[in-house]
């Protein structure tokens, strides 16, 4: 499975800044609670979209990073392929744009 801890540790970050930490800016956003001012809410949402996209960035950079390195050692015995490892080396920015859309509608 996942041998390196690094590894780990960026799928832990994607999956908390990814789906952790926009819902509770949203659930801020629906019930402040009473003693609570307006600016720690709008603050809990630009940290929620600054954490989407920066975790998801990180992570698909990491991701290309490790793409890039096979790619290069299979195009250099395999030419012929070189159209699979361009689309190979693009699905991560997926990730990038998701984050994206992600920390638009949080924001």
């Amino acid at each position: 499975m996942i041998k390196s801890k690094l590894a780990i540790r960026m799928f832990v970050a994607t999956f908390f800044g990814m789906f952790l930490i926009p819902a509770v800016a949203f659930a801020a956003e629906e019930a402040p609670a009473a003693g609570e001012v307006p600016w720690q809410t709008s603050a809990a949402k630009a940290l929620a979209a600054g954490m989407a996209m920066s975790v998801s960035a990180f992570s698909a950079g990491y991701a290309q990073s490790k793409i890039g390195a096979a790619a290069a050692g299979t195009l250099a015995e395999r030419p012929e392929v070189s159209i699979w490892l361009i689309v190979l080396q693009a699905l991560p920015e997926i990730i990038v744009l998701l984050g994206f859309v992600i920390a638009f509608m949080i924001k």
